[in-house]
């Protein structure tokens, strides 16, 4: 009975889906291609599939195996993309086993969830259109990006549904905890000058580092004062600078990327672009703010009925929380509670050489299947 999904990981890494927005390391980018393979899945047993076109040639999948009639609804939601695959030491499309474990770009995040919530769907199949709680299969695009996907659909049809178990590779446990993220440019500008006279000029990077010191210094203060008791306390992390050209420049551009986390009380208190903005304003630094991008936190009550059923399923799951991020923070902030949950380890998500343990993927196909089984009582 397992034999089944692991045929259609396999197939699912064999199709390249990888996100094009950050240095994809090939040219075969885009969710199209994986979604056309999962519409013709989907409907050959039994789902209406309507792909929703996001951005050009990058749709979101939309599966119902019942009719929107008023019923509970709730949704499995992996995404379709994938990081890049330069720098990989395996093939990244190979799909191969050995070892007892299937290796390719996605293995676990997040083409091993898709697979297992998929065979889970294709074994109950005949039950799905007359269970009292109906269950969607949406995957998003862009996850690896800017999350457009589960955005769009959060806005759009949030209203519909009750719950969500977002496909990510959480070694089964129940995430129900997530901080939240901004990532932000700074930017300092000068002048530029021959280094031999770099009186006349004015250094871009000297001001820039001037600055982030400034912003380490007070910002980290204030992060460290927004806890949660699972989740501990927001940071600030200065991950990438660049500015300059020659030696014998004085540089007149210098930017410094930055990574805040954001616990549920500091997004309560306005958010990190708003803390960020008012260090910059209060301490007159000399930064310009560049395409700030902002991701909520979630915070799923652990005594969601969802939640007390999702512990309740054999062989059982358990709690848990996670600093990262995903798709879940976008539609519980629309409005709909949500979860991450799925086989695979998070340790093996974007790595040189990403895989799954079958014993792992197995495990999950079964525990997805035993939980929508149960939504018949």
């Amino acid at each position: 009975m397992n034999d089944d999904v692991v045929s259609l990981l396999q197939a699912l890494i064999r199709i390249p889906s990888v996100n094009p927005d950050n240095s994809p390391g090939t040219c075969e980018t885009g969710e199209a291609a994986i979604a056309n393979f999962l519409r013709d899945w989907l409907e050959a047993i039994g789902a209406t599939v309507c792909l929703e076109e996001i951005q050009p040639g990058r749709p979101n999948l939309i599966a119902r195996f019942a009719p929107l009639d008023g019923r509970p609804r709730i949704l499995f939601g992996p995404h379709l993309d994938t990081v890049g695959v330069a720098n990989m030491t395996i093939d990244p499309f190979g799909g191969e086993i050995h070892e007892g474990k299937i290796w390719g770009r996605g293995a676990s995040d997040t083409k091993g969830p898709m697979a297992a919530m998929l065979t889970a769907l294709q074994r109950n199949r005949d039950q799905l259109a007359s269970l009292p709680v109906a269950i969607d299969f949406v995957a998003f695009m862009g996850e690896e990006s800017g999350q457009w996907g589960s955005k769009h659909f959060a806005k759009h049809h949030g209203k519909d549904y009750s719950f969500a178990l977002v496909g990510e590779p959480t070694s089964m446990e129940i995430v129900h905890l997530t901080k939240g993220s901004l990532w932000a440019t700074l930017r300092a500008t000068g002048r530029a000058a021959h280094s031999s006279q770099p009186e006349r000029g004015e250094n871009a990077i000297v001001k820039l580092a001037g600055a982030m010191l400034e912003i380490e210094r007070q910002l980290g203060t204030s992060l460290a004062s927004f806890t949660h008791p699972q989740l501990g306390h927001s940071t600030l992390n200065i991950g990438l600078i660049r500015g300059g050209s020659r030696p014998n420049i004085v540089p007149d551009l210098a930017e410094a990327e930055l990574d805040i986390r954001i616990t549920p009380s500091l997004a309560r208190s306005g958010g990190g672009l708003q803390l960020l903005r008012d260090c910059i304003a209060r301490h007159q630094l000399p930064l310009e703010l560049v395409n700030p991008h902002e991701n909520p936190p979630m915070e799923t009550s652990a005594d969601h009925p969802m939640i007390q059923r999702l512990l309740n399923t054999p062989p059982g799951s358990k709690l848990a929380c996670a600093p990262w991020f995903s798709d879940a923070a976008h539609l519980s902030h629309g409005g709909i509670p949500s979860i991450c949950i799925g086989p695979g380890s998070i340790d093996q998500a974007h790595t040189a050489d990403e895989h799954i343990k079958i014993d792992a993927l197995n495990a999950g196909a079964d525990f997805f299947t035993s939980f929508v089984a149960g939504l018949m009582h």
